[in-house]
């Protein structure tokens, strides 16, 4: 029987500030190693925090918002880069320990910031995965992924995969990941409300595959902390201090077998999920359902997923 231990970490982010958002970060990921975890995984955008003024903010939506352009300013200014030597620690810690550390960031790229859920890996690049379409207001922060960050990560124990937030109502993505064919697979969610927690149980019975469903803890104090610690702007405060509601995302982190049953679950504030998984029961779930596989109807359907990077604009100089 080969078993893995995994971690989620539901914990509050420290919005805008990047650096002490790694740090905290680091240290929680360092606890979950510490009791034995072998992959960690926190939520969608830990790093960073969500932009919960986009939902929640009167007025956040309209054009030419001062405070959501001073907010736009300091996540540009902030959010994390390619090869950035912010986060080698964490990439330390994965090849000190030889564990996986699964964690949602805003990255820019370019004049744009994406979604990316950075999977830090022993001894190899960071593999990440870009959100394809950034939901609803969101498209109003992010940029849009492509497919050449659809993708898993070969362990010694299986495969392990991750999609973000509402690409796991994409059937198209969620039947390409299921054709990479994971055995765990991080769903990384600001919060996991009962239709989040729906669709990772789904995802786990479609894909026979464990799901570590990560979200967050949030508060609008956290907001206006985060935003005194990068240096404050008038505009930015008075916009996060118009938010009616004191608690924005209350967790509800869960971890899902194959079979939909929920092995651990964590409540409304800040706490690790440790779960042993018996990964053999990835196989004995294929006996009636591999839907990539003997319930598959590749002679009816088909689906192609196009893995180049689109840069938009080429230079050629022959």
């Amino acid at each position: 029987m080969t078993t893995l231990s995994v971690a989620v970490v539901q914990a509050a982010p420290i919005p805008l500030a990047f650096q002490a958002g790694i740090d905290k970060a680091l240290r929680l990921a360092r606890e979950a190693i510490d009791a034995g975890a072998r992959v960690v995984a926190f939520g969608e955008t830990f790093l960073g925090g969500y932009p919960l003024w986009l939902d929640e903010a009167p007025g956040a939506a309209l054009w030419d918002h001062p405070g959501s352009k001073a907010l736009h300013r300091i996540m540009l200014e902030q959010a994390v880069v390619a090869n950035d030597e912010r986060l080698l620690p964490l990439q330390e810690l994965a090849d000190a320990s030889g564990a996986i550390i699964s964690i949602g960031a805003h990255e820019r790229v370019r004049r744009s910031l994406v979604n990316n859920q950075l999977t830090f890996r022993p001894g190899l690049p960071v593999l990440d995965h870009r959100k394809l379409v950034p939901t609803h207001g969101e498209r109003l922060i992010w940029a849009r992924g492509d497919g050449s960050t659809l993708g898993v990560h070969q362990a010694e124990w299986g495969r392990l995969g991750s999609l973000i937030c509402w690409e796991h109502w994409m059937p198209l993505a969620r039947a390409a990941m299921h054709n990479l064919g994971e055995d765990v697979h991080v769903a990384a969610w600001p919060t996991v409300r009962e239709s989040h927690a729906i669709a990772s149980r789904h995802y786990a019975m479609e894909g026979r595959c464990f799901v570590l469903a990560a979200g967050l803890v949030q508060m609008k104090d956290d907001l206006l902390d985060g935003l005194e610690r990068v240096g404050g702007d008038a505009a930015a405060r008075e916009l996060l201090e118009a938010i009616p509601l004191e608690v924005l995302n209350r967790g509800g982190s869960l971890i899902a077998a194959p079979d939909t049953r929920v092995i651990a679950q964590a409540g409304e504030g800040e706490e690790t999920l440790l779960a042993e998984l018996d990964l053999g029961e990835v196989a004995a779930g294929l006996t009636n359902l591999d839907t990539d596989g003997h319930y598959a109807r590749p002679d009816v359907f088909e689906l192609t997923v196009d893995t180049r990077a689109k840069e938009g604009v080429q230079w050629n100089s022959n």
